[in-house]
Parts: C-alpha cells; sequence; structure tokens
C-alpha cells in the first residue's frame, strides 16, 4: 500500500468514526462498523489506532482543531460580544442543521463518566480551549472591557452550555428549529 494510500484509509478511518460517534456516541460504535462503513477490515483500523481509546482521542482532538480553526484567532473576532456568541452559534447551528450531527464533544461530554481517561481529557479539552477562545474574543469587545475575568469566564460558560444544551434539546425532540428557539441571553454594555 502506498503511503498516498495508507493516509486516504486514516482519514476515511477518523472522518467514519467522527460522524458515527457524533450520531450515536462513543459507546455505539465499534472498530468493525468503522472497518465495514470504510471498507477495509478491522485489523487495518487497529493498525493506526491500536485501541478504541487511541481512535477516540485522535477523532476528538482532531475535531477540536478543526472547530477553533474555524473560529479563528481570538483576537480577530468582532467587537460586537453578540456576535462573538453567534460565531460559535454558528458552528452548532451547521452541525444540526446541515450536517444533521450532534457536536462530537457534546456527545462524548454526554458519555464522560465511561469514557476512557484519555478521551474523556481530550474532551475536556474541547470546552476549555472553547471556553478560552470566548474569554479572550469576549475580552476584547465593549462589553467585555468592562468586565472582571470571572465574568468573563462565566459568560463563556454559559454560552457553550446553552448551545449545547440547545441542540441535545432539538435533537431530542426531532425539531431543529427548537435551536433557533434556545436563545443565548444577549450581552448588553
Amino acid at each position: 500500500m502506498s503511503r498516498k494510500s495508507a493516509q486516504n484509509y486514516e482519514v476515511k478511518i477518523l472522518d467514519t468514526a467522527e460522524t458515527m460517534i457524533r450520531s450515536r456516541g462513543y459507546n455505539g460504535v465499534s472498530f468493525r462498523e468503522i472497518a465495514d462503513a470504510v471498507g477495509v477490515k478491522s485489523s487495518s483500523v487497529h493498525y493506526y489506532y491500536p485501541t478504541k481509546g487511541a481512535l477516540g482521542v485522535a477523532v476528538a482532538r482532531r475535531y477540536t482543531e478543526n472547530f477553533l480553526k474555524t473560529l479563528g484567532n481570538p483576537e480577530d473576532a468582532s467587537n460586537d460580544a453578540n456576535e462573538v456568541l453567534e460565531k460559535v452559534r454558528e458552528l452548532a447551528r451547521y452541525s444540526l442543521k446541515q450536517e444533521k450531527l450532534m457536536c462530537l464533544c457534546g456527545m462524548l461530554g454526554a458519555e464522560v463518566a465511561d469514557l476512557p481517561s484519555e478521551v474523556a481529557d481530550q474532551t475536556r479539552s474541547f470546552f476549555l480551549l472553547n471556553s478560552d477562545w470566548l474569554v479572550t474574543a469576549l475580552s476584547r469587545t465593549d462589553w467585555g472591557r468592562a468586565q472582571t475575568e470571572k465574568t468573563l469566564r462565566k459568560a463563556a460558560l454559559k454560552a457553550l452550555s446553552t448551545m449545547e444544551g440547545a441542540l441535545i434539546v432539538a435533537r431530542s425532540l426531532g425539531d431543529p428549529e427548537i435551536f433557533e428557539e434556545i436563545e443565548m441571553d444577549e450581552l448588553r454594555a
């Protein structure tokens, strides 16, 4: 197998695992199902990821990196605090409405007590990094400059919690439009 083919299989494995976890959760996915969907033997998945935990970490790390890359540099975010919150919310909206999937780390977060420790750690990292991104972006806004670090952190965690909760409720009720009805509090200067 050429190096390029190997890289293609690895990407397909990660893509497939991510989609499955985002729709069924970590515990609802097996190496055999991933291998069948990719069109390889289960041993091929094990070649790249010796354990399910190693696969879970790779999927969550890649998802986190892509999420933050899409958000961009927090120093370049809008000066309007509500536009900063909307940027994060837009990613969740896209997941739900376009991809028809949950946030990967929201799904993992729901299962965190049953995850291998390394996957749980990577899940926590997603939320900490996104919270840090929001704190930094919000601190640059007119609203944020008048706030303490504690207030900024609280606003960031509340925004992430509201977004993840809105995804869960909309998916549970089978109505993506419910996501729009669950509003984030506006931040006023």
